[in-house]
Formats: structure tokens, sequence, C-alpha cells
């Protein structure tokens, strides 16, 4: 390492926890900034220092003016920013930059060119990545965009042009259904992203979603470390993420490898990075956006790779050179995260919160935990519901989805309704197990799951409360017979 010495990381919870433990192996000093609710975070307590930041809790992770100060004060010379929050704002990363802070993450003006999602399309078509049919520039008005939706032919997707993860997202099948989803779209944008403009592309039914995790330095070499498949979701959002898709023939494979590596070289991209892609039921693929920070995935792109991606990302953000080139990299069996969300399948997917108990994870060969959850710890309502990951790995698609269902039955938390239920169902589904599965695999199975919350754990329990009392049924008949 050059200069990077102590790192403020801008995030919280198992990001944060697994971006300290980087640090640690890079022998590099870790700084955590936390919000008042955030006080008893594991994620506080393993950091070499923490300072807090007062006021509302969300605020806490988007006032980069007050991080950078903090950054400033406590000599940390680079931050860190995780996933979500400020991960990609240009603007933070600038003013790092001005600031004489080292941004852990690509350059500010591929972050502003990857964030808005109609010129990453037009510049990803310029240097020949296949991209969807539709508009290039924000849709004016309800009428424009109508006429333009009928003009591409319906189903058509209306999607938030300056946001991502699935807000600000509609699908309109009907002519009659446009200008209601029109209205559902720009509010969801103006909500989450802070601004309405929304653009229109053909909607592709049922395809796969599909991402190639790839890695750049600022010397020009590109590489990628294999695709993911995202297709279970469930409103556009990611459940299960698994590598390397099952799906895939190895002609798409090598095409998406190629364009994806082809378009961050030619952009002069920098750090890590992924590119996402459609693929329709005839093999067609579409880029569809980049992502530019480390993925909530990424652990299974670690555990077939052997790359530590964070620990790349820091020594890129250093001015380091990759520690190898692509005919280096070896992927190797498969591996799917579980996400493990603080939510009811049973109640629409409500967000639960509470405190932990009983908390018990699964454990064994090729099985991972990336979390930031104890015994007694209490889920606050501000943040998104998702609180841990389950990552399990085999060298075959079969030996993955038997150590997958093994892992997940071990798995238990008391305290809050989680969504590890749902997860129980999936890798007992006929057609998960052969692996055919799309985009609409839980609207089409959603009604068939049984979502009740007994895990083998309970039945564990049960087993053992009898156990208990036979042995004291023992004990007593023993002490009758001496007597």
């Amino acid at each position: 390492m050059n200069k990077i010495s102590k790192v403020l990381i801008a995030n919280r919870g198992e990001i944060a926890l697994r971006i300290i433990r980087a640090c640690k192996e890079l022998e590099i000093t870790s700084v955590v900034v936390f919000s008042e609710v955030d006080v008893d975070g594991v994620w506080v307590r393993k950091a070499d220092e923490c300072y807090p930041v007062m006021g509302n809790p969300v605020e806490a992770y988007l006032n980069y003016e007050r991080i950078i100060s903090i950054a400033k004060k406590s000599d940390c010379n680079a931050i860190h920013p995780g996933y979500g929050f400020l991960s990609e704002s240009a603007e933070f990363a600038q003013a790092c930059a001005d600031n004489d802070i080292i941004f852990i993450g690509p350059k500010p003006a591929h972050i502003e060119l990857f964030g808005d999602k109609m010129a990453s399309k037009v510049a990803m078509k310029k240097i020949g990545v296949p991209v969807l049919e539709g508009t290039d520039t924000p849709v004016i008005s309800k009428e424009e965009g109508e006429r333009i939706a009928t003009e591409i032919g319906f189903p058509i997707i209306i999607k938030a042009a300056f946001g991502g993860g699935g807000r600000g997202m509609r699908i309109v099948k009907k002519a009659k259904e446009f200008s209601k989803m029109f209205d559902s779209a720009t509010n969801e944008s103006m909500k989450y992203f802070g601004r309405d403009e929304v653009f229109i592309e053909k909607y592709v039914e049922n395809p796969r979603h599909i991402e190639v995790q790839v890695i750049a330095d600022s010397h020009g070499n590109v590489v990628h470390l294999g695709e993911r498949d995202c297709s279970i979701q469930r409103r556009h959002q990611k459940v299960i993420e698994i590598s390397p898709s099952p799906l895939l023939s190895d002609e798409v494979r090598k095409e998406i490898y190629r364009v994806s590596t082809k378009a961050m070289f030619k952009l002069g991209y920098e750090s890590v990075g992924t590119v996402e892609f459609l693929v329709s039921e005839d093999d067609s693929i579409y880029f569809i956006e980049m992502n530019t920070r480390v993925q909530v995935e990424h652990p299974v792109t670690e555990v077939i790779s052997g790359v530590d991606i964070i620990q790349r990302m820091i020594e890129i953000a250093d001015g380091d050179k990759l520690q190898f080139l692509q005919e280096e990299i070896n992927l190797r069996g498969y591996a799917i995260e579980f996400r493990i969300n603080s939510e009811d399948p049973q109640n629409n997917f409500m967000p639960s919160c509470g405190t932990i108990k009983n908390y018990l994870t699964p454990g064994g060969p090729g099985v991972r935990i990336d979390s930031a959850l104890y015994e007694g710890y209490a889920i606050p309502p501000h943040y998104d519901s998702m609180i841990g990951k389950l990552i399990v790995s085999a060298l075959t698609w079969e030996g993955v989805v038997k150590k997958a269902r093994r892992a997940l039955d071990e798995y238990n938390i008391e305290g809050l309704t989680t969504n590890i239920s749902l997860h129980r169902e999936i890798v007992r589904d006929v057609d998960f197990k052969a692996g055919r599965f799309n985009t609409g695999f839980l609207d089409s199975k959603m009604d068939k799951f049984s979502l009740s919350a007994k895990s083998s754990l309970a039945d564990e329990k049960e087993k053992i409360s009898f156990l208990s009392k036979m042995i004291d049924t023992i004990k007593k008949n023993k002490l009758t017979t001496r007597n």
C-alpha cells in the first residue's frame, strides 16, 4: 500500500463490518460514523475509532459535509462509502477529492454518467453494447410518454432516470394503464431520488437478470470475475443471487463478459463495478444499468473466485495495479446468497422490528454469514429491511442447493419475523432445484408456498423438551426403585 493508512467507513450494518475486516487484514486503521440509534451496532465496537453523527438516523449517513469534517479531524485519508447512502453520489466523491481525501470507488465522472440511466445507455450503445429500444432523454409529459409507448408497442416499462434498486419503476402492459402507472413511477422517483424524470423502454417478458462483476485499475487493466444471476426478485428487488448462473449457455456467457470488459476499458473505468443485463428467452442480451459500487451480492463472487473484492477496491483507490490477469482467475463451483430481511412474507412482506432473541446461525464447510446481528440487538425501524446474508457454496448445482436447504433449516432468529421461511420454500421448489427460473419466478410461486415461520430448530426444541421430560421420568423411577 502506498497512501491509504486510515479509512472512514460512511455506512452501517453488515457492509460496515465487512469493510472493517478488510481494513484490518490490510493493516489499515478503520473509523466509523454512527447515528444515535446505531450506538449498539457491533460494527461501532469493532472499528478502531467511532464518531457519532446526531440528528435524523438516515440523514446521519447522507450528511457528507459532516462526514468529511469527521474524516479530516480524525486524520483519515480515505473514505469507503459501502453500498447505498452516498456510494453513488458523484457530488460526494468530488467533495472527497476537493478535500484531499481518497474516495474508494470510481471517478466522479463515471458515477455521474452511470447514475443517469439514459446517458449511460447512450454511452454504452455508442461503444457497441446492445440496449433496449426506448427513449434516450427524459419523457417531458404524460402525453408524450403515452405516444412513445404506443410507438414502441406494449408492454413497456417506465423507469426513474436518476435512480435504481427497482424504485420508480412500473410495468405497463396495456395502453389504458399508462396514465396511472406514469403518475405512480414519477411520484415514487421523486420520493426516493428527489427527481421525477423518467424514461421508457420496451419491456422484456420473463427475462433472466444477469450481471457481470468487473474490476479495473488505473493502469488500463480490466478483468471480470464471472456473472451473477439475480433473476429471483420481488417487486424488482433482488432476493437471491447466484454465481455462476445455471441458466446461461457458454456462448451468451462469453458475450456478456466480452462486452462488459470492453465497455469498461473504452470508458476508462476504475474500481469495482457491476454491468447489468437482461437476457431474453431467445438469448438476446440487453444492457440495463451499471452500478458504480460494491454490490450487496459481492460475496458469491468472492466465494467462487477467491478474490477479496473489498480489498482490491481499496488497493485500486491507492493506485495499485491488479494482482492478477484474466487468465489467472479460476472460477470454481457454485454459490448462492440469500438476503435475510426483517419482514413478514405472510403479511405482504410488512417490515418487522424487534430485539433479537435465540440467535443461532448455520455453519460448516461452504457456509458464510455476513451480518451485524447478535442476541439482544434491537433492529431499528429507520433503514432497509435487510439484516444479513447467508452465502453457501459447493462444487455442483445440486450440491449447493442441498447445502442451502441444510443451512436455512439451521438458521434461527427469534424476536422478529424474517423471510427465512420464504427461502426454505424456494430451495425446495422443483423448478429452482432444476435451475429453471426467471424474473417472474416468485410471482408465479408465491401462492403455492407455505410460509410458516416454524423451523427445524423449533422441531429440535420440541425434541429437547420431550427428552428432558423422559430424563425427569427416568430419574423419578430410579428414586422410587431405590426407596
